[in-house]
């Protein structure tokens, strides 16, 4: 079973991700209700997957996204990061998710576009 953590800027959405990759997959997930949350979640349950949203706001922009992912890899290298970023309201920041994954910065992205089984498809194959 992957333990994943979900850490989305709407908490409805985290809380409908959580029950697709529940009903699709093998996952115990744990949506964070704040980014502040996220690393000690990510330690304390020994995570193997960290699911977050990006968008152009304050606290979820790619630039404090990116910050969390360095803390998370120091204290759980083999936690493997997953961006969210809605391609059509967010194409700056899509752009610059899409680079990040170039960059070798994350281990995948996933449009909001993406259909719920292709998500769950993507985290199963992590």
């Amino acid at each position: 079973m992957q333990r994943v953590i979900i850490s989305m800027q709407n908490y409805v959405l985290g809380e409908a991700v959580e029950q697709m990759l529940i009903r699709g997959g093998d996952f115990h997930v744990t949506v964070a209700e704040n980014p502040e949350q996220v690393i000690k979640l990510c330690v304390n349950l020994a995570a193997n997957a960290l699911l977050m949203e990006v968008t152009g706001y304050t606290p979820y922009k790619l630039e404090e996204r990116l910050k969390l992912r360095a803390e998370v890899k120091r204290q759980n290298p083999l936690c493997k990061i997953v961006l969210l970023v809605d391609e059509h309201a967010e194409k700056e920041a899509a752009d610059k998710v899409r680079q990040a994954k170039k960059d070798g910065l994350i281990d995948q992205f996933i449009y909001g576009s993406t259909s719920a089984s292709y998500l769950v498809a993507i985290m199963d194959a992590l």
